[in-house]
């Protein structure tokens, strides 16, 4: 399947039906009674959302259809899964479940080799965690997972952090209307406060009002990690000239910063 492509795993995505939320509890409440036809309607009623989801893994040169098919295992297990009885939108519960089970088949066919143990240990986990999920339709935390797994708290936090896939700066987190935000757009750089923008500006300046000779010294010191010595050979001067200049320029740069 390419990106733009209106057919993925034989199914014109143009043709995929819009359920109403209203017409999702009706179905649910007729499959969890058993009606296999309510059941399926369902599901053909959420294809667009595996498509939706399957978006977001497009940088990853997987294989779309592949990567549908498994989005539409873990939509069957939110239709097989998802509890009638507690005021939550199906949806809300359906989407970690579908991007969990592309996780999981992104991990299982990572480069990266992880011990059968650390492995195991980290599927049994994520066992509990959707086990948790449905018993209390709430996230649970980590210590909860360790205590029913019998393991102890750090070990768990190992696993599954040795399962994590990387995630590209450039994966979408959100989108309306063609507009994306990205992973890259939330982090934050402690490097580029306002105080050392500043600082960098006024030392342009001081840098500016050196003499060309005094520029040239403090460039190939301070930004190409040069010695005294070889400065002083590429530029034709004594060592002890190097020197007296460049004490020289930093004593300017700290009058005038």
């Amino acid at each position: 399947m390419y990106y733009n492509k209106v057919e993925i795993c034989g199914v014109n995505t143009s043709n995929l039906k819009t359920l109403t939320d209203k017409e999702k509890n009706e179905l649910l409440k007729k499959a969890k009674n058993g009606d296999t036809i309510a059941r399926q309607d369902l599901i053909n009623g959420n294809l667009r959302l595996v498509l939706s989801i399957i978006q977001r893994f497009t940088n990853r040169k997987e294989n779309m259809d592949d990567l549908f098919q498994v989005g539409c295992i873990g939509l069957v297990k939110a239709v097989d899964n998802f509890n009638t009885n507690y005021d939550v939108k199906f949806s809300t519960y359906a989407v970690p479940m579908i991007i969990g089970e592309i996780r999981r088949y992104l991990r299982d066919n990572n480069a990266v080799r992880i011990s059968r143990s650390v492995r195991d240990l980290a599927y049994r986990a994520l066992q509990i965690r959707e086990e948790l999920v449905n018993e209390k339709q709430t996230e649970p935390s980590v210590e909860e997972i360790a205590k029913k797994l019998g393991e102890p708290r750090e070990a768990v936090v190992r696993a599954m952090e040795a399962i994590i896939e990387p995630i590209s700066l450039y994966e979408p987190v959100y989108s309306d209307n063609g507009d994306s935000i990205y992973y890259m757009d939330q982090l934050s750089d402690s490097d580029s406060s306002d105080e050392i923008w500043l600082e960098n500006i006024v030392l342009r300046e001081a840098m500016n009002k050196l003499t060309p000779r005094e520029k040239t010294i403090i460039n190939l010191r301070y930004y190409k990690n040069k010695t005294q010595m070889e400065i002083a050979e590429e530029i034709g001067i004594s060592q002890a000239q190097v020197s007296r200049l460049e004490k020289g320029a930093l004593e300017h740069i700290r009058r005038q910063m």
